[in-house]
């Protein structure tokens, strides 16, 4: 039984000393890439509000809009277009007596043509408002970027691990653990006020999407390997 004590105790100590030992020499560090690029999605809101004391007519109203604004969406096969929140409510007065209901109902459009989606955004600022517009970064074409990044990143990570291995005189290094994050710009809203236009006269906003950083951070540990 002694034995046994003392061969769990000395086995305990060695592995301890060896856990303290596999973090000799251990450096922990970050690189990172990053590029600067062009917005090249829209993303615009444009919405309708309308009350009456009628909640059928209420209804309708926007209905007929929306409906309207779909067809006109359809000319423009570059511009997606889908609808947003749509809601009818009723209006008290100060009493708590029922003066009317009011309904609200939005319209959202995506494109990566700015001057087509400028072009429809000014055919139906003849019936809606202009809700907000905010510029970012396609999906397909920020995977493409950060693809390319994690490549850079990562090898800048190993060119600096060589360096610190050559610094401590190590024979190598061994990568312990590693961690990849993306960081990026949020969308630009560059438009957030309303805009109500009912003449046929509106002339199609011209829009200029501005620029997103993106970047990759590589963090991680590597362990030294004595000579």
């Amino acid at each position: 039984m002694l034995r046994s004590i003392l061969f769990t105790v000395m086995f305990t100590l060695a592995a301890l000393s060896h856990a303290e030992e596999s973090f000799y020499n251990r450096v922990d560090f970050q690189t990172e890439a990053s590029i600067e690029v062009s917005n090249d999605l829209l993303t615009a809101q444009m919405n309708i509000e309308v009350s009456d004391p009628s909640p059928t007519r209420v209804a309708q109203r926007l209905n007929d809009t929306l409906n309207h604004a779909l067809n006109k969406s359809a000319d423009f096969p570059t511009v997606k277009s889908r609808s947003g929140n749509h809601n009818t409510y009723p209006i008290y007065s100060k009493d708590n007596h029922l003066d009317g209901w009011r309904g609200k109902a939005q319209l959202v459009l995506e494109s990566r043509d700015f001057k087509a989606a400028g072009e429809l955004i000014g055919i139906l600022q003849q019936h809606m408002q202009l809700g907000g517009v905010q510029f970012s970064i396609a999906s397909e074409t920020r995977k493409a970027l950060e693809e390319s990044l994690v490549k850079d990143a990562l090898a800048a990570f190993q060119k600096r691990a060589e360096v610190i291995r050559a610094t401590l005189r190590g024979s190598a290094y061994k990568i312990v653990h590693i961690n990849i994050n993306h960081r990026g710009n949020r969308p630009q809203p560059l438009m957030g006020r309303q805009i109500m236009a009912m003449s046929s006269e509106v002339s199609a906003p011209e829009f200029a999407g501005g620029d997103s950083n993106l970047t990759v951070q590589v963090a991680g540990t590597i362990e030294i390997v004595p000579e």
